[in-house]
């Protein structure tokens, strides 16, 4: 969704609000509220934390790490219609060197397998905006703006939703389901995995411990509903999800014959085992039977971290997504995919893991393609959580579209961050990623780039 809001009155905006807020650990057991509030006794210690003022929302800051699906009860009361406004600035300085061994493909005297040649230098800063607002008990509306992207320089609205966690109507009945049942409605990001929660989202990087996402980037907002089923009493921290979605970016009435709606499912438990040890474990799935653009693992409108990698264009722009592997992007027949999450903390040290397969093609394809992706990523946090290591090893394996052969592509990143306040984070990493049996022809054949990325990112 394009908007004309311009950038100056988002930001004026954020300056008048209060910032949007909330605080508990996914499924699993409430964090520590912070209820500073702007009445707070003059002797009161000054607090680097925003007041938190809206239920059931991730918090944009540091609070916001391994925050899953949004708490079913948390410990802000209803006091009344709200209104919330946040945002997250990011920016990077990139030191990457790259090479490949492709042959040359000489196009009007041009040799288009030659590497665009890049150096070390700062990125564009991207922003996100956050607006929200507290309607009724236990119902709020969450809008997200990208201020500034790679992909979008203007202004673009990423998704705006409504969640309803409380009946609007006191009837006995209905607050006794509402105790048990999330509705989310609107444009929302589809809830399919757990990677979409710890990746980096335009300007707001305070969740990814590195810097690039994984290589098969699974995350898009679509429209549509879902609908939780969350344990209680015993079954704390158990949850069914079921969703269905216009299974594009943006909503079309055009081309219909080639277009089908999405279905999407999880199921999953999150408990804190003892007071040192939490584990989660969820699985999902998506399927589309065809797209007229299909978005999976290609939905992201932000981009790519790692600029000008593996490209022989100058456009930043037209070639957002560098260094990412898109398998089904545009037209597709059927896409089916699953995902297992699990992730294991034990005090400072974390585990979080992503083993993935999805199965389709493209419209003009007739035979169907598999691709897997493997992600093993271990963080050990310390000095109250505010510095961390971190270290990823990602995979991706299968066959692309025009390539006879499989072809693999394998990353590490290894890097590490200092939270200076809670709302802010600076971080460096190191990545080497690498192309596999790629065709001679084909410009990632014996492809490789590596170096460092220094990135600070600003989130409230």
């Amino acid at each position: 969704m394009r908007t004309h809001t311009t950038i100056v009155t988002l930001a004026a905006a954020l300056l008048a609000g209060a910032p949007l807020a909330a605080q508990q650990d996914g499924n699993g057991p409430a964090s520590k509220a912070d209820t500073t509030t702007s009445a707070a006794p003059s002797t009161a210690k000054p607090s680097n934390l925003p007041p938190i003022t809206l239920q059931r929302l991730r918090p944009a800051d540091k609070r916001g790490i391994n925050v899953f699906e949004t708490p079913k009860d948390d410990p802000i009361p209803f006091t009344g219609f709200r209104l919330g406004f946040g945002a997250a600035f990011t920016q990077q300085f990139q030191g990457l060197g790259q090479s490949n061994t492709a042959a040359p493909n000489v196009v009007n005297g041009a040799n288009t397998n030659a590497l665009v040649q890049i150096g070390h230098g700062p990125n564009n800063a991207v922003a996100n905006a956050y607006v929200g607002a507290q309607l009724a008990k236990g119902i709020r509306v969450s809008m997200t703006a990208y201020l500034s992207a790679r992909h979008h320089n203007e202004t673009w609205v990423k998704d705006g939703y409504l969640q309803v966690d409380d009946s609007p109507i006191d009837f006995q009945p209905l607050n006794t389901l509402m105790q048990y049942v999330t509705i989310k409605a609107g444009h929302f990001e589809i809830n399919y995995g757990d990677a979409h929660f710890r990746r980096t989202d335009n300007g707001n990087a305070m969740f990814n411990p590195l810097v690039g996402n994984y290589i098969m980037d699974a995350f898009v907002p679509q429209i549509g509903g879902e609908l939780y089923l969350r344990g209680r009493g015993l079954a704390q921290g158990a949850f069914v999800m079921g969703g269905v979605t216009n299974g594009e970016e943006k909503g079309m009435v055009q081309k219909a014959a080639q277009r089908s709606p999405a279905f999407v499912g999880k199921i999953g438990i999150d408990r804190q085992l003892t007071k040192d040890v939490r584990a989660r474990l969820t699985g999902s799935w998506y399927g589309q039977s065809k797209a007229a653009n299909q978005v999976l693992f290609s939905g992201d409108r932000a981009g790519s971290r790692y600029y000008s990698v593996i490209t022989n264009s100058t456009d930043e722009t037209a070639t957002a997504w560098t260094g990412a592997v898109q398998p089904f992007s545009g037209p597709t027949g059927p896409l089916h995919s699953v995902v297992v999450n699990p992730f294991l903390k034990v005090r400072g040290l974390e585990y979080f893991g992503n083993f993935e397969q999805a199965k389709g093609r493209l419209a003009s394809e007739t035979a169907l393609r598999t691709i897997t992706q493997t992600v093993n990523e271990v963080t050990l946090r310390g000095l109250g959580e505010n510095v961390y290591l971190s270290g990823r090893y990602n995979t991706v394996s299968g066959k692309l579209a025009g390539i006879a052969n499989d072809v693999s592509v394998k990353r590490y990143q290894v890097g590490g961050g200092w939270f200076v306040t809670p709302t802010v984070l600076t971080k460096l990493e190191w990545v080497n990623q690498k192309y596999y049996d790629f065709p001679t022809k084909d410009i990632r054949n014996g492809a490789q780039f590596k170096g460092f990325m220094l990135e600070g990112t600003v989130a409230f």
